[in-house]
């Protein structure tokens, strides 16, 4: 009998995996607010319903053999209830939970001493005034949940856009120390059921009005920056419980260091390149992790590839 995989988010992202399910040979329900939603319309089931409503997540839940997620405002709640009742999610409502908050993201990395950007809580003007005379200008404050693409952020290079920043962001944010960059990169990095871990080579991404616009595969420079990338990655992905295919933003700095800016808990942009340009898809891996299958190869069909995200 044909093993069912429910996906929460219908969108773009939830197509591409429900293509690579059905390669695999699964039937997928999708969980999606928009009727014929992307996903949905090649699905085998769409439940309409908001990615945060408890009642429409407990019922896909019930009806599916594996659960995981597109989009990152999936209710964590429900889903680490779900969890304690036996159904497979991945990654889980405890690792979500983490990284849909950057605060409290950061202050996991932190402790896990993988390098990052001084970064600090801001509840008043004056937590942020503290942390800029101690670091000085310039600074970015960001909303801790809901930002993405640019949104949230907002760049403070004189005391004048303070005031403009909050309003901006609003109040429930952490403020960042900002780096001189050499170049953004990323790397997609995979962990199934049985903690089988495999690496996509790493990229260098180029941005274009805050979006991922150029992926350049695999990025040019030295093995040593590799290596820092490759063993930032691992140990992320050892360290946040649960499987799946996890796209992982870096900085390099131009002293040659890598710091880690940002996780995504599911397939990413800056991993698009893979459909064609890997023997493993990042949407074909994700769904071998999350379904208990073994990890596919992740080593690059050509030489090089260019991704232009349109």
């Amino acid at each position: 009998m044909r093993k069912t995989l429910g996906i929460i988010g219908g969108g773009q992202l939830g197509r591409m995996i429900t293509q690579a399910a059905h390669d695999l040979k699964l039937k997928v329900i999708v969980l999606d607010p928009t009727p014929q939603s992307p996903a949905g319309i090649i699905a085998d089931k769409q439940i309409i319903g908001d990615f945060k409503d408890p009642k429409q997540i407990e019922k896909l839940g019930k009806i599916v053999d594996y659960l995981t997620f597109e989009i990152e405002s999936a209710n964590t709640q429900i889903l680490k209830k779900l969890a304690k009742s036996g159904v497979s999610i991945n990654p889980p409502g405890e690792t979500l939970e983490i990284i849909q908050d950057k605060f409290l993201q950061k202050q996991f990395l932190q402790k896990l001493n993988i390098p990052i950007a001084d970064f600090a809580v801001v509840n008043s003007q004056i937590d942020l005034e503290q942390f800029i005379q101690k670091y000085k200008y310039p600074v970015i404050l960001k909303a801790r949940v809901h930002g993405y693409d640019g949104r949230g952020n907002a760049l403070i290079r004189k005391k004048a856009e303070i005031k403009e920043a909050f309003k901006k962001v609003g109040r429930q944010a952490y403020v960042e120390k900002v780096i001189p960059l050499k170049r953004e990169l990323a790397i997609q990095v995979a962990r199934n059921i049985k903690g089988q871990i495999k690496s996509y080579p790493l990229v260098e991404t180029i941005q274009k009005n805050n979006i991922c616009h150029y992926v350049l595969a695999p990025a040019k420079g030295t093995k040593k920056i590799e290596l820092q990338a490759a063993k930032i990655a691992k140990k992320v992905i050892t360290n946040f419980a649960g499987a799946g295919v996890f796209g992982i933003e870096m900085f390099e700095t131009p002293n040659g260091q890598v710091l880690l800016n940002e996780i995504a808990p599911r397939v990413h942009n800056s991993g698009h390149y893979t459909i064609e340009a890997c023997k493993t898809s990042q949407f074909e891996q994700h769904v071998r992790a999350v379904s208990n299958l073994p990890l596919g190869a992740t080593t690059m069909k050509a030489k090089a590839a260019v991704m232009v995200n349109i």
